[in-house]
């Protein structure tokens, strides 16, 4: 059994670990020696890939049981960077062979403004990741939107120590990376029935409530104020995946996070 790993960041260390612990073969690409070394310590093999400029990695075999395509459409790259970065990805897709691939991409692509947003809505989305997400829509392709990240040392609370803070009015749309690794996993291994899923935290406190609760559980020092501006109001919905694999989170609440 073999899976594949495009861009190993965070997340993707996760799945390879969890992998590994199953006997698959883990193939992954990053774009450092350094990150490939430690990727190596791990027990994967990898590969350098920068996709802005290539389409194919030689010294890879070409099928494999999964794919978890996480290759960033970064911010600070421009739509047209990001449209040749993900044809790049796409052409290399085409010439291998798998049974299923999940792409993570962001709740970012949703306006920041008052709503309720599920995975039909389709107004005034981010350009940069509607066209990373356009390019890979293929056959057997799943799109997972993940909320904010956190867990391990990634701390809500850390990012604001002393600091202003102009977003506690709004809701938090986050998930914990042990539920995103858990959902990834019966995502490979289930049918799933739909090609886009919002993966977020059923529920939705304000942000500086996540503040306040992670300052305290794990020490941190509370914001130096707290000024909110652009106090939108937006909720990204994820029951659609809930439903469907009748999953019962880890971390219901970021709160407990």
């Amino acid at each position: 059994m073999r899976i594949l790993i495009l861009g190993c960041g965070w997340v993707g260390e996760e799945i390879a670990k969890y992998y590994i612990d199953k006997g698959f073969e883990v193939y992954a690409t990053c774009t450092s020696e350094e990150k490939k070394n430690y990727l190596n310590l791990l027990g994967l093999h990898v590969a350098i890939v920068d996709f802005d400029k290539e389409n194919s990695i030689l010294e890879f075999p070409t099928t494999f049981n999964y794919v978890l395509n996480s290759i960033p459409a970064s911010s600070k790259n421009s739509v047209d960077e990001i449209s040749n970065r993900f044809a790049h990805v796409s052409n290399y897709l085409k010439n291998i062979t798998y049974q299923r691939q999940l792409y993570l991409s962001s709740i970012g692509i949703y306006p920041d403004k008052d709503g309720i947003f599920t995975e039909d809505f389709a107004d005034d989305l981010n350009e940069r990741l509607f066209v990373a997400e356009q390019k890979i829509t293929f056959k057997n392709t799943h799109i997972y939107r993940l909320g904010g990240l956190f867990g391990n040392n990634r701390i809500f609370a850390k990012y604001f120590e002393n600091r202003i803070c102009s977003t506690g009015d709004q809701l938090a749309n986050f998930i914990h990376v042990d539920d995103v690794v858990e959902l990834i996993v019966q995502g490979f291994e289930t049918d799933l029935n739909h090609p886009i899923y919002n993966l977020v935290a059923p529920e939705h406190p304000p942000k500086k409530e996540v503040i306040l609760a992670s300052a305290q559980k794990y020490n941190f020092q509370l914001p130096s104020d707290f000024q909110p501006e652009h106090s939108f109001q937006k909720m990204v919905d994820g029951s659609k995946i809930i439903k469907e694999l009748n999953y019962s989170f880890k971390y219901i609440s970021p709160l407990d996070f």
